[in-house]
């Protein structure tokens, strides 16, 4: 028997107080395996302890959701008996440590939570953030990372549709892996995970136990230091092949009325699904390891317990339907072994060997489980005097050259080509744009999906980076004409004990609340990754958005590309020039100074309830949201895209920096045919929107004002090649 020191309590990531509680709860000293248990329960991972106060205050419903958060995944509804569902998670800690893996078995996990709740995955979306470009690891991460998403995505035949890269020297220890995924489902299908019925049999299905993975929940949730190579075997070992079969086997089973509850073993594996299955369904659950399927010998039940181990299930069956449940896993190749059954105690008891390893309430460990109420300051920075930022030396071109060739605007092309997108051949609108478009198979309706986040705005100011982000993602889902419904978040922080990182997180979700009330558009699912900190060092706080919206029609969509020449080109919101926190602050001034722009929410709704208007009503099609690098990067973008150029022709007087490559939200560009302008502009002035505009798409060149011209091609290579010339240099 191994005896409980302070040492192993410790290692256990339990502190004298939490521990003090156990003693009280079973009135001694806990076993080894349940003290594994509670280590991954009330980890930071699995317990939300810091963050859950805060995040019971954010909106989560409105008249299309179906499931909020508390599930596997969150579900909305689409109508004519269809449902989306779809989360995002981070994979942070075990991408830096083994990119490759660690990335590839964030996107099985997401996958996992969505075809747990009986959807089938039809787009993978990421978010994923690296070091600076000259820190020695970030291509090698960068390169692993998206070899793992892409090699497990695309063995699944799942697409990956969409996504964000950003470089930033915060992330050199800490690099973030966010994924996304979104499914279908048939609204009277949908599985949850509350078990019932006393007696009934828990099941495990999927592939075999290994020790891979042991403490990955209780690793998530610790600062990293120069010993964090040393946590490899805490990462977990994806096999998609294995994964694409449990997923044929649970939705073939989910055609019958055989499942009563689901679970995917995800964090803190069998622990995390077993206690929450119970717990939600408030009865007990007693397991017999000794019939837990293992690839490794002489497991301990702790390893058992904790083990992360990939592609593995776990479901409530009534025991006279077992042997039909069993016919369609070994048809598909699968382990489907009944290791317990549903009691009455309200407690989780464990016996493996004939001896009991763990006899613990339930209450404790979920709902009695640690909750603090950390002391916060939400620091912004100061305002400054932006004219300096006005007055470049540089020209406009040299310029707008140095912003599409910078690591933070260019072409993504690079990363989403590792990934197959047109799998399943239902991908409408690829990644590259504001939003992907995935047609709903066998309609005419299509979900719009996108992630988004922007960091350095919400270092400056953590409550107004909190709404820019959510409108972000609304005005993307907005920009291809769909309405967006909700979203999913991955919320990634520093170390909660700190004051000022706690303040970082509570200032954005205070910005996030606002936001998703006004605009309608509320968190249905999502993550939260603290302790992103190496040797203390901690990242930008990065809320991730990923958001769902729906298009009703798709006779008519609209895509950032110019289509045709002589076209209108239109600013639709106020363009005030709001350079502080800007892609082009950083990248030609190397300044980060100042707030960020402001977000009027009431306007945001208004201008885009508008563009919408537009595309379904005028049938508009070509339109692109103003956000990084601002006005004349987006229409460079839309330029390159559709092989038509420009030309900017307003007073010489307002071509100033700030007009070009200020960010201030809430702005889109419109391009519009003569025949319909009158109408557009009637329509504009009617909702009493701020518009302005500033020239026509014509020929293959780029024209600002009088005197700046420059040849589309050659800012299509700058801009599509930065990837591969990066990835080039040793």
């Amino acid at each position: 028997m191994i005896k409980i020191t302070k040492e192993l309590i410790n290692e256990h990531g339990i502190d004298r107080d939490e521990y003090n509680f156990i003693l009280e709860s079973l009135n001694r000293e806990p076993t080894i395996t349940e003290l594994g248990i509670f280590s991954a329960m009330w980890s930071e991972h699995c317990s939300y302890k810091s963050s859950k106060k805060w995040l019971k205050k954010l909106p989560t419903s409105n008249d299309k959701v179906i499931q909020g958060p508390g599930e596997n995944a969150g579900v909305i509804d689409l109508g004519d008996g269809d449902a989306a569902v779809f989360k995002m998670e981070s994979h942070n800690h075990p991408s830096f440590i083994e990119p490759y893996q660690g990335a590839a078995t964030g996107v099985g996990g997401i996958m996992r939570d969505v075809f747990t709740m009986g959807a089938r995955p039809v787009a993978l979306l990421n978010s994923i953030r690296f070091g600076d470009i000259k820190n020695s690891k970030t291509k090698h991460l960068l390169t692993g990372v998206v070899s793992g998403i892409g090699g497990y995505g695309n063995c699944m035949g799942v697409p990956t549709v969409g996504g964000e890269v950003e470089f930033n020297s915060c992330y050199n220890d800490n690099i973030l892996v966010n994924a996304m995924c979104v499914g279908i489902a048939k609204i009277n299908k949908i599985f949850y995970s509350k078990a019932s019925g006393i007696g009934n049999s828990v099941v495990y299905v999927g592939s075999k136990t290994g020790r891979d993975g042991i403490h990955g929940a209780t690793m998530a949730s610790a600062e990293f230091d120069e010993t964090s190579d040393e946590k490899r075997p805490t990462v977990q070992v994806g096999d998609p092949f294995a994964e694409k079969l449990l997923l044929e086997a649970c939705l073939e089973l989910m055609k019958e009325d055989i499942i009563i509850a689901i679970q995917d073993m995800g964090a803190a594996g069998l622990t995390s699904s077993a206690v929450e299955m119970a717990s939600k369904g408030n009865v007990g659950i007693d397991l017999n390891l000794d019939n837990l399927p293992c690839r490794e010998s002489s497991m301990t039940a702790y390893e058992m317990m904790l083990s992360e181990s990939q592609e593995r299930m776990l479901m409530i069956i009534e025991p006279e339907k077992e042997k039909e449940a069993k016919s369609v896993f070994d048809k598909w190749g699968l382990d489907f072994a009944t290791i317990g059954l549903l009691t009455d105690t309200n407690r989780i008891v464990i016996n493996h060997e004939n001896e009991k390893k763990a006899d613990i309430p339930l209450n404790i460990l979920e709902s009695g489980a640690p909750s603090y109420d950390r002391p916060y300051e939400i620091i912004t920075n100061s305002k400054v005097d932006q004219s300096y930022l006005q007055n470049s030396d540089e020209k406009i071109i040299t310029i707008l050259k140095k912003l599409m060739s910078s690591p933070n605007l260019c072409s993504r092309r690079w990363v989403w080509e590792q990934y197959d997108h047109m799998v399943m051949n239902d991908t409408v609108l690829r990644p590259g744009g504001d939003s992907a478009i995935i047609r709903i198979h066998g309609t005419n309706k299509a979900l719009a999906v996108c992630s988004d986040s922007t960091p350095r705005y919400c270092a400056a100011d953590p409550t107004e980076g909190g709404k820019q982000v959510v409108a972000e993602s609304w005005r993307n889902i907005t920009s291809v004409g769909a309405k967006p419904i909700a979203i999913t978040d991955c919320m990634n922080f520093g170390n909660p004990e700190k004051k000022e990182i706690m303040g970082q997180f509570a200032g954005v979700i205070k910005g996030m609340i606002e936001a998703c009330q006004i605009l309608d558009y509320p968190v249905v699912s999502g993550n939260v990754s603290l302790y992103n900190e190496t040797n203390g060092r901690g990242i930008n706080p990065t809320p991730a958005i990923g958001g769902v919206g729906l298009l009703d029609n798709l006779d008519h969509f609209s895509t950032p590309k110019i289509k045709r020449e002589n076209d209108n080109i239109i600013i639709l919101g106020e363009t005030k020039g709001h350079l502080c926190q800007s892609v082009y602050a950083y990248e030609i001034f190397g300044d980060s100074k100042g707030l960020p722009p402001k977000v009027d929410l009431l306007k945001e709704k208004k201008i885009g309830d508008t563009v919408r208007d537009l595309i379904k009503k005028i049938k508009i099609d070509t339109v692109h949201d103003i956000s990084d690098g601002g006005l004349l990067v987006a229409l460079t973008e839309m330029s390159i895209a559709g092989n038509i150029g420009f030309n900017i022709d307003i007073k010489e007087d307002s071509l100033d920096n700030g007009f070009l490559f200020g960010e201030d939200q809430g702005r889109y560009i419109i391009l519009v045919e003569d025949k319909n302008l009158s109408n557009v502009i009637e329509y504009i002035k009617k909702n009493n929107i701020c518009h302005l505009i500033i020239g026509k798409s014509c020929g293959k060149k780029i024209k600002i004002g009088k005197n700046n011209e420059v040849d589309i091609e050659e800012i299509r290579d700058l801009y599509e090649n930065w990837f591969e010339n990066y990835l080039k240099v040793d």
